[in-house]
């Protein structure tokens, strides 16, 4: 998914995101819903997690929304056959406005990769109706560790320094307790948060972790430095390598 301005291999990504659709599956039976809604999936990726949002809305809609032009453009393909009941939106969610509120927003696996949590959950709380419901999941304050080390060893690599040498990473893990807090500042109520631990043992962790993570490190990098990257990144990885993933849920009420 993209929640910003970063493009991804959809294609790949979409074969690669069982773990994140198992988590979605959690995340979608905590939204009461009665079927017939107007639903914001706010990050939509290659439409993976939109085709069981619209399996709950079988009179409802959902508005797609990415700022990934090829996760759009996979979705289209991938939810064709829904009709008019889906909307797809080019959008970074930072500037993300809609004609008309909707009644709730469902997230899975985006939240993280926008450094401005408090402008974004602006944006969301604009997007709903009076008493709609929020419900998200993302990464977490703590996640994947091995990871994020990895990756700030890699870069410091003389190839690679002088492009990533800012040291910025493209993700935010937040806490639960700052979460919270952000959302009550933008007019959230009946908020929750909390973190839980999810793991993941990848078939390839190359392309798992080229095509899942570093999109964003390798759009900063020339295209002969993208392969190299990724083979310092996994050669600082434990092996066999295991991510414990932390995941920030989220859940409240405009």
């Amino acid at each position: 998914m993209a929640g910003g301005t970063t493009d991804w291999d959809a294609k790949t990504y979409d074969r690669l995101a069982a773990p994140q659709e198992e988590w979605a599956k959690d995340v979608l039976a905590r939204l009461p819903l009665a079927g017939d809604e107007t639903v914001l999936d706010a990050g939509c990726g290659s439409g993976r997690v939109t085709r069981l949002l619209l399996e709950r809305l079988p009179n409802g809609h959902v508005i797609g929304a990415d700022g990934s032009e090829s996760m759009i453009a996979e979705a289209g393909e991938a939810l064709a056959g829904f009709g008019d009941r889906v909307w797809l939106v080019r959008s970074d969610l930072l500037t993300l406005t809609l004609e008309r509120p909707v009644d709730a927003v469902f997230s899975n696996a985006v939240f993280h990769w926008i450094r401005d949590h408090e402008t974004l959950f602006g944006r969301l709380r604009d997007a709903l109706k009076p008493g709609g419901r929020l419900a998200a999941q993302c990464g977490g304050e703590g996640n994947v560790a091995n990871w994020v080390a990895a990756v700030k060893r890699a870069r410091r690599g003389k190839p690679f320094a002088p492009y990533l040498e800012d040291g910025e990473e493209p993700w935010h893990y937040a806490s639960a307790e700052e979460t919270t807090a952000l959302l009550q500042r933008v007019g959230f109520e009946d908020v929750r948060c909390w973190l839980e631990d999810r793991f993941v043992t990848p078939d390839d962790p190359r392309e798992y972790v080229a095509v899942v993570g570093l999109a964003a490190h390798h759009e900063r990098l020339p295209a002969e430095l993208r392969a190299p990257f990724t083979d310092a990144v996994v050669a600082e990885l434990p092996k066999p390598l295991t991510l414990r993933y932390v995941r920030l849920n989220l859940e409240a009420t405009r």
